[in-house]
């Protein structure tokens, strides 16, 4: 789970910041999205077909859970709703019934829109727009769970007990439906409030007892907001935004629902998992011997887990080694598997085995191993269009996730150069977040600023965790290159 570009220091205000106009930015996303070669508009059969699907699904669950009010925790704008839920007690435990959306109402094993799907492979985000995986009429209408909409879903049963630890879970088709739309910081803020909503009380009881059991089996995440190209009025900008508590209560849900379908799939022999092995013990000692020369305690026998949820963000020093400690979340991929349970099956920053299936509508992966664990837990034989897909799923997943992980790179690139172009000359306090191959840097060292959050190269000699200022010294917006020196 290595971090994105993300940043953790903040300006004075972090609503500030330089609006950079759209005109000189959008045709740059659209060289950028051709040079990935990022899928433009639909094929007309795959509309076509979208279009028959949406007025007339290819099947609907005989099972009805439309009295249940299931609800919606998702960012501000979002139409493409993969998740609801429904929490109750049960017990001295809880209950949590967690729908997902039910793409085989609308997706033909073989058709137009599961060729189209196979060759996107996710959602992939620009600051300007987003290239959706299916058409918008399916992600974001028939298919999604919006508010006051009966839609087909996957519904995850899981039952926890008083400690939050799941002891009995199945997954089945039926029909729901979302009686709210929800936004993280809403329901942070009623939370925070005091709330009565028995529905975010037990979010925040069982979001909070799943982190401690996260930590328990010595999961890791490194403690940082995401920096975001944010759109604006006019234009787009550099926006740092912080992650509230409420958004890792419902990730909490998520990755309970991502065990509990590893858990079947191992169990049945069959499955496709997302995997990253334990880190090198020669990682964990050079990851302790930087917060050795950084000043940071790190007691013997606390885990590396441990050691990264203390760190604080705004303290220079944490913040180079929260950067360094990227060593130790490498080697993702996606395992699949068919007869034999695979070498490595756990996923080491969660510390369990775990599984990608509540996002249908955005990741390609997820349809697969919904249906594969829905046929698991009626005891049936998995489809086999499920079957006859895993072994390609993964080469088609690592594809996309380059693919969006190059678009995010470039168009952020992009961002930081247009916020900068009229700036060169002028100096920025910095710290230094990388030297190359050293305590002490002597050129080329990776610095981030503080505002604007930008994060780029800097000629000059420092030590690492060193709060520095640094001098804008070139800025080509045709490569959306950056340079940077220490005075």
């Amino acid at each position: 789970m290595a971090p994105k570009r993300t940043v953790t220091l903040r300006p004075t205000d972090p609503a500030a910041g330089e609006v950079v106009a759209a005109a000189g930015l959008t045709p740059r996303f659209d060289a950028i999205r051709t040079e990935q070669e990022v899928p433009a508009a639909f094929p007309e059969d795959v509309l076509a077909e979208a279009e028959r699907v949406a007025a007339q699904p290819l099947s609907r669950p005989e099972r009805d859970e439309t009295e249940l009010p299931f609800l919606t925790i998702d960012p501000p704008g979002s139409m493409d709703l993969d998740q609801a839920m429904h929490l109750s007690r049960d017990g001295d435990g809880y209950r949590v019934r967690y729908a997902i959306a039910h793409l085989e109402s609308f997706v033909a094993p073989g058709g137009a829109i599961d060729a189209e799907a196979r060759r996107r492979g996710q959602t992939i985000y620009a600051p300007d727009e987003r290239t959706p995986l299916h058409p918008p009429v399916l992600s974001e209408d028939t298919a999604s769970l919006l508010p006051d909409e009966v839609r087909p879903a996957y519904v995850w049963d899981m039952r926890l007990d008083a400690r939050g630890e799941h002891t009995a879970a199945e997954v089945y088709p039926a029909l729901v439906r979302s009686v709210d739309r929800l936004e993280y910081t809403a329901v942070q803020e009623a939370v925070d409030s005091g709330t009565d909503d028995e529905r975010l009380v037990l979010l925040k009881e069982i979001g909070d007892k799943r982190i401690v059991l996260e930590q328990e089996r010595g999961g890791a995440s490194l403690p940082m907001p995401d920096q975001e190209v944010e759109e604006v009025e006019g234009g787009f900008r550099l926006h740092l935004r912080p992650l509230v508590p409420a958004e890792d209560w419902n990730a909490q849900i998520s990755l309970l629902t991502g065990v509990v379908a590893a858990g079947m799939m191992l169990d049945a022999g069959i499955g496709i998992l997302r995997t990253m092995p334990h880190p090198e013990d020669s990682a964990v000692d050079q990851l302790r011997r930087i917060a050795r020369a950084l000043g940071v305690e790190w007691a013997e026998g606390v885990d590396h887990g441990t050691l990264l949820r203390s760190l604080d963000g705004t303290n220079p020093r944490h913040l180079a080694l929260i950067h360094e400690s990227t060593v130790l979340f490498r080697g993702a991929g996606y395992t699949a598997f068919d007869g034999h349970p695979p070498e490595v099956a756990e996923q080491s920053a969660i510390a369990a085995p775990y599984a990608h299936v509540t996002a249908p509508l955005r990741r390609l992966v997820d349809r697969f191993g919904l249906a594969l664990c829905a046929a698991v837990s009626a005891g049936e034989e998995v489809p086999q269009w499920v079957r006859e897909a895993l072994p390609l799923l993964p080469e088609l997943m690592e594809a996309s996730d380059r693919r969006a992980a190059a678009v995010e790179r470039a168009t952020t690139d992009a961002v930081e150069a247009a916020t900068l172009a009229d700036r060169v000359g002028q100096e920025f306090a910095a710290v230094v977040i990388d030297v190359p191959g050293g305590q002490e840097g002597k050129d080329d060292l990776e610095v981030q600023l503080i505002d604007p959050p930008v994060m780029a190269k800097a000629k000059g000699a420092a030590e690492l965790g060193a709060e520095v200022t640094v001098r804008l010294t070139d800025v080509d917006l045709t490569s959306c290159k950056v340079a940077f020196e220490v005075v």
